[in-house]
């Protein structure tokens, strides 16, 4: 351990000492949280919605059908009380429903005013906001297809309700997503030049004509990152929530634990990078053109997943910051426990201990 501890301390020598690499690991996430703006806004297919008919008229089923025809949205359930409603958020997967009132055709033909709930997941306001307009929008058409000459129309009022995030702050979305982005690209581009370092330096020699183990000489290059990696965490938390207004509904405990795990899974990720490149540069864009593009990409802060292709879906799979994202949101805007995100936990744990055996087994003790 005492020998262990050296490697640590010569590994954070050199990141003290190169003001670049200081520069990168405290700066960059200060300059994404303030200056990413706000998430690019995207036409959205096919988002499941779940159908809640207390009514069971014909005028709730011809606006259901309507719905259903409708190329955004997919009706994934039709559930009948309160709490079903709610048991189908948590998983994730919903992102808006439509509850018709007791009575809904009759106020519609006998009382001209009828009234339809709405309710959208808005940990993505965007999403939230752009479902809640394409479902206004069906309601108008309907309206006027059933009464398009009355002297004074029927009107249906739709009664939104946002779930998670009411003001509809932009922030609550970017936030995660820039965490995801902001740690994959960090841990990653940064270990990815510490063992090649050594090589370009000549001081690979010394490390493997010492007794230290390889195994130890890996994890001496993560633990520095680590450390660092946390503080960056840190600062990120104290500006998305006194900066940004980006509240922490669940228990911090599980979030710092979870980003635990993400980071050690970018380190694997880097010190792998590292392991297989020869030069500084080559690791450089490897790990940091070559992680960006699909953090950005498959993470779904920015595209939604289910709008790509199935191929593209499944790609995305692999993409560690997938999970974690999924993950933040769950844990920052709705409060959700490990016994909601146990699964995605899992595949980040699996990803990490791959990651991190491969990174071990492909660290070369021969310089040829």
């Amino acid at each position: 351990m005492k020998q262990f501890m050296v490697f640590v301390r010569k590994e954070f020598y050199h990141v003290f000492r190169d003001r670049r690499t200081l520069l990168i690991l405290f700066g960059l996430p200060v300059m994404q949280i303030l200056l990413f703006g706000y998430a690019l806004t995207t036409e959205i297919k096919n988002a499941e919605i779940i159908i809640v008919d207390h009514a069971g008229d014909v005028a709730s089923q011809q606006l259901t059908t309507m719905i259903a025809a409708s190329k955004y949205f997919d009706i994934s359930a039709s559930v009948l009380s309160d709490e079903d409603i709610y048991k189908s958020f948590k998983k994730g997967k919903v992102k808006c429903a439509v509850v018709f009132p007791i009575g809904f055709g009759n106020d519609l033909l006998h009382g001209q005013t009828a009234q339809i709930q709405l309710i959208a997941d808005a940990a993505d306001p965007n999403t939230a906001k752009t479902l809640t307009n394409y479902l206004t929008a069906i309601i108008a058409d309907y309206q006027q297809q059933i009464n398009p000459t009355a002297a004074i129309p029927m009107r249906i009022e739709p009664v939104t309700r946002m779930l998670y995030n009411p003001e509809l702050n932009g922030s609550m979305n970017f936030v995660p997503g820039v965490m995801a982005l902001v740690l994959m690209i960090i841990c990653t581009t940064l270990t990815s030049v510490s063992i090649v370092r050594e090589k370009e330096m000549g001081t690979m020699e010394i490390l493997l004509v010492s007794p230290f183990k390889p195994t130890y000489v890996v994890l001496a290059k993560a633990v520095p990152y680590l450390a660092l990696s946390m503080i960056d965490l840190i600062i990120i938390l104290l500006l998305s929530v006194f900066l940004l207004d980006m509240p922490i509904r669940g228990n911090i405990i599980l979030l710092f634990l979870e980003s635990t795990l993400f980071i050690i899974c970018c380190l694997s990720l880097g010190l792998l990078i590292s392991s297989v490149t020869r030069t500084q540069q080559i690791a450089m864009m490897v790990s940091m053109m070559g992680m960006m593009l699909p953090t950005i990409l498959f993470t779904g802060f920015i595209f939604p997943l289910e709008n790509m292709p199935l191929p593209l879906q499944l790609i995305s799979n692999l993409v560690p910051s997938r999970w974690f994202y999924v993950i933040i949101k769950a844990v920052m805007l709705k409060g959700l426990g490990i016994g909601v995100i146990w699964k995605e936990t899992l595949v980040l744990a699996g990803m990490t201990t791959a990651l991190l055996v491969i990174s071990i087994k492909s660290f070369k003790t021969r310089l040829s």
